[in-house]
């Protein structure tokens, strides 16, 4: 990786002052498990709803609209927030963000119903855009012979918090309860968002408006045929992967299987599967593209919804969709996301574009996802993901 001076990609800002900065690799590996941990906020209610729902006198599927409101909140934070990457002290913006957080985190462990919770997740969800500040910064510092797969890595940390948020939340909510797991999620917030503040550039990168990214956003997406491509078909991607994976803990922990939320919560190994992807699929954008790799994870997103249909009958099919579904989510976002942040000369604003068109795209999903779970049952949802799918290849595919 260069050094803390390497001129940013297609970019005009100045080179940044460094804190004392790990060697290369402790500094990837740093910015890796705090993306795992920031980025498993988003998450946290979805293995949890069947607790919640019991704590607050109500039925799962009548609260899962608090995850749409977890992705919904992201979707706004990147919205705001992510665009100052490009102009902002991310020292400090990074030291902001995770004190708000924190607290937001911590408010929703005290939530006494279900409004003052969906009002601190959504807090909660909007400051947690960590992640998408640090990557930029580390495809600017990557060669580029090698981007894509320092990108990954990043990638690797982000899904692999994800997971955890499923797995070890499930866990620790059965063990604790759940107001004890978004507890312990704002003292892992505030640990690993100081620690990676302290080894950010700490001066402005770029003079002018600070929101001047924002306001940007409609033209550096009118500018970018490549950059627009990459939302929508991520958009797309992110909404059948959200509208099958926020709603799967309803169907375990319902009739067809009946499982604990600790047993269903155990279900989200199966997501490990990006962590192992990622790195591969930055090798594959390196050497073969991003246009193939998005193409082949499509391919594969497709066989796994009649798959996850199955799965509502057959345990063994809801294995393998996962599998598949996962290794779909992270070769497209490796590949879309590395696109996005080289389409133009302001990477942190394409990034904004690139996330909040995923994100907006999951909520939507999700949204959708628990009402048709409501209305028609599993096949419902998996119907969900199958639209999400065709929206997001078909309207791409033809050629402006």
């Amino acid at each position: 990786m260069p050094s803390a001076t390497t001129t940013p990609v297609r970019g005009t800002a100045a080179p940044a002052r460094q804190a004392r900065t790990p060697t290369p690799g402790l500094f990837l590996t740093l910015l890796a498990v705090c993306s795992a941990v920031t980025a498993a906020n988003i998450y946290l209610a979805a293995p949890l709803l069947p607790l919640m729902a019991r704590d607050f006198g109500s039925a799962p599927s009548a609260i899962a609209w608090i995850a749409s409101v977890a992705q919904l909140g992201y979707a706004v934070g990147l919205l705001f927030f992510a665009p100052l990457g490009d102009s902002a002290n991310r020292r400090r913006l990074v030291t902001g963000l995770t004190l708000v957080t924190a607290l937001a985190l911590g408010a929703s462990a005290a939530a006494p119903g279900t409004a003052a919770l969906a009002a601190a997740v959504f807090v909660a969800s909007a400051a947690t855009v960590i992640p998408q500040l640090l990557v930029p910064l580390v495809a600017e510092r990557a060669p580029a012979e090698r981007r894509a797969r320092h990108v990954a890595a990043v990638i690797a940390g982000l899904f692999t918090g994800i997971v955890a948020a499923r797995v070890l939340g499930g866990l620790a909510g059965q063990a604790f309860g759940w107001r004890w797991v978004f507890a312990g999620a704002a003292v892992l917030t505030l640990a690993l968002g100081l620690a990676t503040a302290v080894v950010l550039p700490s001066r402005r990168r770029r003079e002018g408006p600070l929101f001047a990214g924002l306001v940007a956003l409609p033209s550096v997406l009118r500018s970018s045929p490549e950059l627009w491509r990459a939302c929508v078909r991520q958009a797309g991607m992110f909404g059948a992967w959200s509208a099958l994976w926020t709603s799967l803990a309803l169907l375990l922990t319902g009739p067809a299987y009946g499982l604990s939320t600790a047993t269903a919560g155990l279900f989200g190994l199966f997501g490990l599967t990006a962590s192992a992807v990622a790195p591969l699929a930055g090798g594959l954008v390196d050497r073969f593209g991003a246009a193939r790799v998005v193409r082949s994870a499509y391919v594969v997103a497709a066989v796994s919804v009649p798959l996850f249909w199955l799965g509502g009958q057959v345990l063994w099919a809801l294995f393998a969709a996962a599998v598949a579904v996962h290794a779909a989510l992270v070769a497209s976002h490796v590949a879309n996301q590395t696109l996005a942040l080289t389409a133009t000369a302001t990477p942190a604003t394409a990034n904004t574009a690139y996330v909040v068109a995923g994100f907006a795209g999951g909520a939507a999903a999700s949204a959708l996802a628990g009402s048709a779970f409501s209305h028609f049952g599993w096949g419902g949802v998996c119907g969900v993901a199958g639209v999400w799918l065709v929206l997001g290849w078909g309207v791409t595919a033809v050629r402006r």
